[in-house]
């Protein structure tokens, strides 16, 4: 690397350049470990933290970017209560129903479900509010879908997710815009007879009409919170 205060300079003008970072209230800290662009802080909301690694991967492109942004949760949580709200949402999914479900208690892996012929695994783990799921599940928008169960969690400010796909399936999307559509039909919050959505080159584009700016809102973070997003293009209209 050439110059490191140069490049530093660069990312934060290119951070600096996307409003929805607002690097003036929610810091970054940025670092170099060799090659590796260190990213450290705690960022407003999911999208935020996207497009602050989606900026910096423009600027230092072909070298590695350790992520360790947090998003700022919507209610503090203690580790544990995190967990149990997150393996409560997996087994009330009927997607999830066959699944063997197992929790990290400090440092005791725990079984919360485990049905007679289990299809699938997934472990739960957290700390410092940080989801990691780990195991295996027999699909792409399974793994997914547990993903955005994680994110729903008020208490969580990032997610790890490990979870493989047996039998492996090929990713495309095609794949993305099913996953999204179904974190859209689950949201409660959410009509999603009234939004479409379209996936190009992992760029999720929202259209539609809703009642509410709120309603605008959670939807275009239900299609952030997919595994496999890069970014979304919200041009839902809302009228009342």
């Amino acid at each position: 690397m050439s110059n490191p205060q140069a490049t530093l300079e660069a990312l934060r003008k290119a951070l600096r350049s996307e409003p929805r970072v607002k690097l003036e209230s929610h810091p970054i800290h940025l670092a170099f470990d060799g090659d590796d662009l260190v990213m450290e802080g705690e960022v407003a909301d999911i999208a935020a933290k996207k497009l602050a690694l989606e900026r910096a991967a423009s600027v230092h492109a072909g070298r590695g970017i350790l992520d360790r942004l947090r998003v700022r949760p919507a209610e503090r949580m203690a580790d544990g209560q995190i967990r149990d709200l997150v393996c409560d949402a997996l087994t009330a999914e009927t997607s999830f129903a066959n699944c063997a479900i197992r929790a990290w208690v400090k440092d005791r892996l725990e079984i919360v479900q485990q049905p007679q012929a289990p299809v699938g695994l997934i472990e739960v783990k957290v700390v410092d509010g940080v989801i990691t799921l780990d195991g295996d599940v027999p699909g792409l928008v399974q793994k997914r879908l547990a993903g955005v169960l994680a994110w729903w969690v008020p208490g969580s400010r990032d997610i790890v997710n490990g979870l493989g796909v047996t039998p492996p399936e090929e990713d495309n999307d095609g794949a993305v815009t099913d996953a999204v559509r179904i974190a859209l039909e689950k949201d409660p919050f959410v009509n999603a007879e009234q939004i479409r959505v379209s996936t190009r080159h992992s760029v999720v584009t929202l259209t539609g009409l809703v009642p509410t700016e709120s309603e605008r809102e959670m939807a275009e973070f239900d299609a952030w919170y997919i595994f496999g997003v890069d970014k979304v293009v919200n041009q839902i209209t809302v009228r009342p």
